[in-house]
């Protein structure tokens, strides 16, 4: 587990210096505080910070073939290393050393371009061929790690996080408008786009090959989740004897380590069941004082029942304290208040272990949200006549004050209906959706406006047809794969993981499990009112059904309430009326109205005004020069 960067100077420009490679190398020290590395051959500079995992002593990126002539240097873990290498042994290839990064420069010697479809794991790579004068850029297939880049013709530059790009100084940063649009729409900002114009993702299954001769920058697809379609021919019982021992085998993958090796324990289905596969192993739990948003006890249960080595904590943070640490990890900003539960886990764990397999995907994988349920409850109250259902029911929902408790009938009625008022082609996405079209036109000014290019809806329209001839609910799966998954829950546990110089591995993300796991038939996922259904009867094997069968509470904060307590000076930071005025961005009126509604308890309004806390901090901190 690393972090990488990179420069590849194009058509006779200045090629890369080592002191300019170390500029950027130091701006991710975090992502590896045990070694850094750094090369420039012909005009391409390859730098990399170093968390060592596997090979403690013989792993030094970057790691080059026999001759030299290819090198690279990755962030991530192969996980099929050995297999992978007892396979280019027996076709010739000497190795020097026992590190998973070095099958990436044989792979590439043997297989050429294909290279990625023989890697099962979490990466991103830059590998180097100074022979024949190629580049590539290679992110993993769910996008577990990321990779940023910058091309203008005269330089490629690359980065694990966006602070590597622009410590490199080739980059001069301006704010995308139609990209702050999407991030208010949806908590983050979707595809390849980042709030900076001038900076791209690579997204998940993505590579990019640069011919340094005639450089072009032109992103390809070498991996989808495949659209085999589902398979009606097993039972329940034989999907969940193919899941389980799927499940198995991804898990044990996952645990080659040189270091030590734990796991997050939520007491949840997806976490609880990871555990179970691990064996003896270390995990780790955080709660607060507000019970609402306490899960200790059912992490516990799991743990004495499962037996390992648990270690939990009751939180009490000094949130604004951490608020602008957390921040300087989040160059591409995301909206989800769960960044502080996952960083304060990270931590906890960090003091025990390097390494910490967590739960997430299986929601994605197997239909955990609430949001697909939404989405099968709106068909029925749609049947309602529309007179009624709009004309009564929706007004006295909308009225209703919002309750102080993270979720209850009324939070839950109030939400369903602030859905229903998004384009019913969204499907489960409205439940996701926080600033629409409507709300954009009254928080935007109309100069703002005229460069929000993007309907809110565009993305998720796009990802439903990409999704393909599959069943509803695996078409809805399927988009929260390519956008919700990767881009607000991967992105945060890898920023919040990496604060700390903690890898997190995610073995639901096996690229065979996401297979299978989209042919399973959707009456299997979500079934008369119940998520999961295939999932919990795998993990009740393994976990008390207590645990397993219970109401699916979320890794949050009390937010809502923060927002007029501990957040309240970084609220009226942010929502300052002058300040407002004078960025022309948001209308000041609209601002004050959201900011009093939540602040009396009339609405809540914590979402949009969290993005407007998070947006503020960027701002200040990566466009103030």
């Amino acid at each position: 587990m690393c972090g990488i960067t990179g420069i590849a100077a194009l058509n006779g420009s200045s090629p890369p210096t080592l002191e300019q490679l170390k500029t950027m190398c130091d701006a991710i020290y975090h992502r590896g505080p045990d070694q850094d590395g750094m090369d420039v051959t012909n005009g391409v500079g390859l730098g990399m910070r170093r968390l060592s995992i596997i090979d403690l002593s013989g792993g030094r990126q970057p790691i080059y073939n026999k001759d030299r002539t290819v090198l690279t240097v990755f962030n991530g873990e192969i996980y099929n290393f050995r297999e992978l290498r007892q396979e280019l042994e027996a076709r010739g290839h000497v190795f020097a050393t026992n590190t998973d990064t070095e099958v990436i420069v044989y792979a590439y010697e043997e297989y050429g371009r294909e290279f990625p479809k023989y890697l099962n794991g979490m990466f991103a790579i830059a590998l180097h061929d100074t022979e024949r004068q190629k580049l590539f850029l290679v992110r993993d297939h769910l996008g577990i790690k990321p990779l940023y880049y910058a091309y203008d013709g005269n330089h490629l530059v690359w980065g694990s996080e966006i602070k590597a790009i622009l410590a490199s100084n080739l980059i001069h940063p301006t704010l995308d408008m139609d990209a702050l649009g999407e991030f208010f729409a949806w908590e983050y900002v979707p595809g390849r786009a980042t709030l900076f114009k001038e900076i791209r993702k690579l997204a998940p299954g993505e590579m990019i090959e640069i011919d340094l001769q005639n450089p072009v920058c032109q992103p390809e697809v070498f991996w989808d989740v495949p659209p085999t379609g589902e398979d009606d021919r097993l039972s329940a019982a034989e999907w969940e004897e193919a899941v389980e021992a799927q499940i198995q085998k991804s898990v044990k993958m996952q645990l080659v380590s040189d270091v030590p090796l734990g796991a997050f324990l939520s007491g949840g289905v997806d976490s609880s069941l990871i555990v179970a596969c691990m064996g003896r192993s270390k995990t780790f739990s955080i709660g607060f004082d507000d019970a609402t948003y306490n899960e200790l006890g059912w992490a516990q249960r799991v743990a004495d029942h499962l037996g390992v080595d648990h270690i939990d904590e009751i939180i009490k943070p000094n949130v604004a304290e951490l608020f602008e640490h957390l921040m300087h990890f989040l160059d591409d900003p995301i909206g989800d208040f769960s960044i502080f539960p996952t960083y304060l886990v990270s931590r906890l764990a960090r003091q025990h272990v390097t390494v910490s397999l967590s739960g997430d995907g299986g929601d994605e994988l197997f239909g955990g949200y609430e949001t697909y349920l939404a989405d099968e409850k709106a068909r029925q109250y749609e049947r309602i006549p529309s007179v009624f259902r709009k004309g009564v029911m929706n007004r006295v929902i909308h009225s209703l004050r919002p309750q102080p408790a993270k979720k209850g009938l009324i939070n839950k009625a109030k939400r369903f209906v602030e859905g229903l008022e998004h384009p019913g082609d969204l499907s489960h996405a409205r439940w996701r959706i926080f600033a629409g079209d409507t709300v954009r036109q009254e928080l935007f000014t109309s100069a703002a406006q005229a460069e929000l290019v993007s309907p809110a809806a565009a993305h998720i329209l796009e990802l439903f047809q990409r999704a393909g001839d599959r069943q509803p609910l695996n078409r809805s799966l399927y988009v929260d794969v390519k956008s919700y998954l990767c881009e607000d829950i991967l992105t945060k546990v890898d920023r919040m993981s990496m604060a700390v110089s903690l890898e997190s591995r995610v073995p639901y993300l096996d690229p065979d499990l996401v297979s299978l796991a989209f042919r399973i038939p959707e009456k299997y996922k979500v079934n008369k009112g119940q998520t999961k259904v295939l999932l919990k009867s795998v993990a009740a094997r393994h976990v008390p059904e207590q645990c397993i069968y219970r109401p699916k509470e979320g890794f949050s904060i009390p937010i809502k309430h923060w927002l007029g307590t501990e957040f309240r000076p970084f609220l009226e930071e942010a929502l300052d009326e002058k300040q407002i005025k004078n960025q022309g961005i948001f209308q000041p009126q609209t601002v004050q109205r959201l900011k009093q509604e939540h602040l009396s308890g009339t609405a809540n309004h914590s979402h949009i005004l969290w993005s407007m806390i998070v947006f503020h901090n960027w701002q200040k901190k990566w466009l103030a020069a």
